[in-house]
């Protein structure tokens, strides 16, 4: 394979940074609330928080993207991330978790869209014989792979060890880093054409069929990565497993994303879209319905990883497409708009399933989003058949 771009590594690990910061704040607070005896409707509308500034400021921060650029936008996410971690660290309340979930939010919000535009921008510029792009995407998703598999394991160790004002002082640490990343770009001029582009919402785009399958597809399996986080330490918690424990199981499910997006890297193009998604509908619906049955703590690992496998999958295909199918100065607005729906979704989803844990046991949202992935097999049919680098959606 051709090498990487330059820079490439540094957009990935600042990728990684924004992930860890945010990944650290939903394992801390979830299990701080339930070790202090809040309920699990309330651990639910704490991760519906962590997604309600990405849905309010996901489709403007892709337009200030398009607009801006790279660097303002991370100043901005940056200073909002430091800002809510030092008030959890600093004093752990149910009010100050409430400001480290909309902080790192919005930093996800603002910071995340605008380096996934530079990557965009970044694999469409490639030559011919260059990088594929799909693998590029597959490059770019390992940083919240990463972060997802390391942050959990981290935490519950803190936890475990030095307490939960360690756990927050770790995400304390990690917000600045992607500004120390990518501090090279802090002069660099802004797009041709930016001061004139529109700062509006790119609802528009919406028009398009192949664009809606694609968005409707990545908030289903976005929310079912997001029923595995809160059942987890739910489940866990029920059985009576340690803060470590509990991070190990979250950690397995990373460690299959990272291998499978690993796999893309090597493999892109042996399959087409369709196929990819379909898959992985059919292996997250099995592995979702079978989880609550699993056999301790191996079986859940096991479950765990093969979720991660799953939905770990699908994610370098459509930002590939996304990108493919909309023109390189609304790149940001796309991007943006992706992250309003799935984090809309991800908003209501939490506090669906804290209700639903309450009345039903703790691993149902597990069974309810069991049947979700199953009953979106037809929404794969707009998807190209063909395999390659190719835009991925057929009109």
């Amino acid at each position: 394979m051709s090498r990487l771009p330059a820079g490439f590594l540094r957009l990935i690990g600042a990728l990684m940074a924004l992930h860890a910061t945010m990944a650290v704040v939903r394992v801390t607070s979830t299990l701080w609330l339930l070790k202090t005896g809040h309920s699990a409707f309330l651990v639910g509308v704490m991760l519906a928080l962590v997604s309600l500034t990405p849905a309010l400021l996901g489709a403007p921060a892709g337009a200030w993207a398009d607009r801006f650029g790279l660097w303002r936008p991370l100043v901005g996410g940056s200073a909002l991330a430091g800002l809510g971690v030092v008030a959890a660290w600093a004093w752990p309340s149910v009010p100050t978790l409430v400001l480290a979930a909309l902080g790192t939010g919005a930093s996800l919000a603002l910071s995340a869209v605008a380096v996934q535009r530079e990557i965009a921008l970044i694999a469409q510029a490639q030559p011919d014989g260059g990088v594929p792009s799909q693998a590029l995407y597959s490059w770019a998703a390992m940083g919240p792979a990463m972060s997802n598999t390391l942050s959990p394991v981290v935490a519950g160790f803190l936890i475990d060890h030095l307490g939960f004002r360690y756990g927050f002082f770790a995400g304390v640490l990690l917000a600045p880093v992607g500004l120390l990343l990518l501090r090279a770009n802090r002069h660099r001029p802004w797009p041709g054409g930016a001061r004139h582009a529109s700062l509006m919402p790119a609802w528009d785009l919406l028009r398009q069929r192949p664009l809606r399958a694609l968005l409707v597809l990545n908030m289903v399996l976005a929310v079912a990565w997001d029923a595995h986080t809160f059942v987890v330490p739910v489940l866990g918690h029920e059985r009576g497993y340690s803060a470590s424990t509990i991070g190990l199981l979250l950690g397995a499910f990373a460690v299959g994303v990272a291998l499978v997006r690993l796999a893309i890297v090597r493999w892109t193009g042996a399959w087409s879209d369709r196929t990819a998604i379909r898959a992985a509908l059919l292996v997250t619906a099995s592995a979702l319905g079978a989880y609550p049955w699993l056999p301790g703590v191996p079986g859940m690992a096991l479950g765990s990883f093969l979720l991660g496998m799953a939905l770990g999958s699908v994610q370098p295909t459509m930002l590939a497409a996304l990108t493919h199918i909309t023109p390189p100065e609304r790149h940001g607005q796309a991007l943006g708009l992706r992250m309003v729906l799935t984090n809309g979704a991800a908003i209501l989803m939490p506090l669906a399933f804290g209700a639903v844990s309450s009345l039903a046991g703790a691993a149902a949202p597990m069974s309810l989003m069991a049947l979700v992935a199953a009953a979106c097999w037809p929404a794969t049919r707009p998807l190209s058949q063909s395999p390659g680098g190719k835009p991925s959606v057929k009109d």
